[in-house]
């Protein structure tokens, strides 16, 4: 099977919430149905903590299918996930994750608390880091420097 990366449609969003002034990071979520629903932060426009990319995307993704876990379906998100993001991506059973830039900071798979490998995970999807990651941290690094 060919691979076939939808990280571009995340950069987009991620473009399109920093030109709303947030942070910018973008999702995706793709199935075998094509597309399902992408997002970008919307923290600050929704004054909503839990408005990250992922978790909209998941939301609109669940919607979609009617359904409220995400089995073979695949996200694609510009920067590691957070706890919380990671939490929400075992919770749907997302089935693989790619994601760009690493997030030392913030970060919930890799970095920090490293959510998928503890014991009360219920899911661990197949995780994929550093797709497009220059891409994703060059756009973050010009968005806070711009707040600077």
């Amino acid at each position: 099977m060919d691979f076939r990366s939808y990280m571009h449609i995340a950069m987009e969003e991620a473009r399109a919430a920093a030109a709303r002034g947030e942070v910018p990071v973008g999702a995706v979520i793709v199935g075998p149905e094509g597309v399902v629903a992408q997002a970008g932060n919307r923290t600050r426009e929704l004054n909503d903590p839990t408005a990250h990319a992922e978790v909209l995307a998941i939301r609109a993704a669940c919607a979609v299918l009617g359904q409220e876990r995400l089995a073979g379906h695949d996200l694609y998100v510009t920067l590691e996930p957070c706890p919380m993001c990671a939490a929400a991506i075992s919770n749907a059973r997302i089935a693989r994750l790619y994601y760009g830039a690493s997030d030392p900071k913030s970060g919930g798979v890799a970095q920090g608390p490293r959510v998928f490998s503890h014991a009360q995970c219920h899911h661990v999807p197949e995780v994929y880091d550093g797709l497009d990651a220059q891409a994703a941290e060059e756009m973050l690094r010009d968005f806070f420097a711009a707040k600077r």
